[in-house]
């Protein structure tokens, strides 16, 4: 009998539950490749277009090495006509370890009684952000547990405090969250505060294997973390980041999982997540699963490249959980933000720890713990534009007003142009002489690839008017 998607879907409501097992299931295992019909979808894809649920199936059914090349290299073309060449740096600071969780694979779980708990103090937070300005950092994401502690007028006060904080040219102008799910009137406070993106990963999308990996704490309730970014947008946070911890189930489900969020999200709202993050496994404190889902280096590289081709609009994360080899590989199929000067220890930032990590002071293990400096002498030498653009959120691209730019493809006018000012900034502000003769050797050559387009002229003006003195210039 045909496969039916009617007979699975559930309709998209506001606040409602809207994944359902055996709908994705079925798009999988009725999926069947052919040479001609993945052609096909990669040339949707390169025409701008989002791929429904049977299209991403096709993708991730597909084992031929030369389609699966063909993937790859859709992938990297699609990401070169959204973004340009730039990849937008951050640093994640963890503010609060505590939680009341108990999450089978993380190091801040309850059962770990020997994870060192603590709450950073106002003065240590400026400490943490003092010492990431200095070295060049303008965006973090602000991370906390799941814990009384951690409300949302605490988070709130976390922000506004971080924005305050100025030392010398170095300012934070976007701070992100990764917390735990708010009600309305929690998303409400923590908006005007002035966040960006609110950041809330499902874990795994399927809800018999969510319910093993979070047997006890408010975390265990699906439903209520499925919609907690309704919640979000209901409230006006409409800038909102999605994502799945690959190798707690088959990551085949994950990945339509995942694009049927951005469903639900354009169903409901007409926006889509401003970003989508694929965490794998990492080494972690008590540790309690088996490497029965554990997705291999290749798998891992294939479906970064789908998603980029599933959801061509939207923002990519790639954190350093990974190695820098892995690291160097998947940045070219469809990433467009990494962390660089990742430390996850409390207060590691200002104390130069973290060299040698401490698993019961840290949730997870990361595997590219090489300074911010190094990474972004790397990506000038491989013709990446490191950027620390803010601009879409100050301006108010966010949300529908973000879709109307991204999914045309029109996001590069900004992107291009924002990177190469905020390059110019780290240039004159932090980077060495080596680094300086490269960096400024990329952007010549990058204004000469626009060619008189994107008002290249104004570009080098506010160059020139960086390297006078004056900062946070931006189109």
């Amino acid at each position: 009998m045909k496969f039916n998607p009617e007979k699975y879907r559930i309709p998209d409501e506001p606040m409602k539950p809207f994944i359902d097992a055996d709908e994705i299931w079925e798009y999988i295992n009725n999926a069947k490749p052919t040479k001609e019909k993945v052609r096909e979808i990669i040339a949707k894809s390169l025409d701008k277009h989002r791929l429904n649920l049977e299209e991403v199936a096709t993708l991730v059914n597909t084992t031929d090495p030369e389609l699966v090349e063909e993937i790859l290299q859709g992938a990297r073309t699609l990401k070169e006509r959204i973004y340009g060449n730039r990849i937008v740096l951050f640093a994640p600071l963890y503010i609060g370890s505590k939680c009341t969780n108990n999450c089978q694979y993380c190091g801040f779980r309850t059962e770990n009684k020997s994870a060192l708990r603590m709450t950073l103090s106002d003065e240590e937070i400026v400490q943490e952000v003092e010492a990431l300005e200095d070295n060049g950092q303008k965006r973090l994401i602000l991370v906390y547990g799941e814990h009384p502690e951690y409300s949302a007028d605490y988070i709130a006060h976390t922000v506004k405090l971080v924005y305050g904080i100025k030392k010398g040219n170095g300012e934070i102008r976007r701070v992100n969250i990764n917390a735990a799910p708010l009600d309305i009137e929690g998303f409400r406070k923590v908006k005007e505060a002035g966040i960006g993106t609110y950041q809330i990963f499902q874990e795994t999308y399927h809800p018999e294997a969510y319910t093993w990996y979070h047997p006890s704490g408010k975390k265990k309730d699906y439903d209520w973390r499925l919609t907690s970014l309704d919640r979000a947008q209901e409230a006006g946070l409409d800038d909102v980041g999605i994502g799945a911890l690959f190798g707690l189930y088959d990551w085949r489900f994950e990945v339509l999982a995942l694009v049927r969020h951005t469903n639900h999200f354009e169903a409901c709202y007409n926006v889509g997540p401003h970003t989508i993050s694929f965490p794998r496994i990492k080494s972690a404190a008590g540790l309690n699963i088996t490497d029965k889902y554990f997705v291999s280096d290749d798998d891992f590289v294939k479906l970064v490249a789908i998603l980029r081709l599933a959801v061509p609009y939207t923002g990519m994360i790639l954190t350093a959980r990974e190695p820098i080899e892995i690291r160097r590989q998947v940045i070219q199929f469809g990433v467009s933000q990494i962390d660089g000067g990742t430390k996850l220890e409390l207060g590691s930032y200002h104390e130069s720890k973290n060299e040698q990590q401490d698993l019961n002071k840290e949730q997870f293990e990361i595997n590219d713990n090489r300074s911010l400096g190094e990474i972004i002498d790397e990506l000038i030498d491989h013709n990446y534009i490191p950027s620390f653009c803010t601009a879409c959120y100050r301006l108010g691209r966010t949300g529908e007003h973000f879709m109307e730019f991204s999914v045309p493809g029109f996001i590069k006018r900004y992107c291009t142009p924002n990177a190469i000012l905020t390059l110019t900034e780290y240039l004159v502000d932090y980077a060495d002489e080596n680094v300086k003769q490269k960096g400024y050797k990329l952007i010549d050559k990058t204004l000469a690839e626009l060619n008189g387009h994107q008002n290249t002229e104004e570009i080098k003006r506010r160059i020139e008017r960086i390297k006078a003195g004056e900062r946070d210039l931006y189109f």
